[in-house]
């Protein structure tokens, strides 16, 4: 399962919202939005993605 990746962008604003999900957002490495990350397919990194995921467009690699 560690071999899988996913692809992360940021494709809302910070704007406005909650400084947790300011936090989760800086955790993942995203500052702007359309900015990119490639992480793990690990439960952790899916935990975070079901609390900011409608901040994010998620793509499987």
């Amino acid at each position: 399962m560690a071999d899988k990746q996913i692809k992360l962008t940021l494709v809302r604003s910070l704007i406005g919202r909650s400084p947790s999900q300011r936090a989760t957002v800086k955790g993942l490495g995203l500052k702007k939005i359309g900015q990119s990350v490639v992480l793990a397919d690990l439960p952790s990194t899916r935990g975070i993605i079901q609390k900011i995921g409608f901040m994010l467009k998620v793509e499987e690699i």
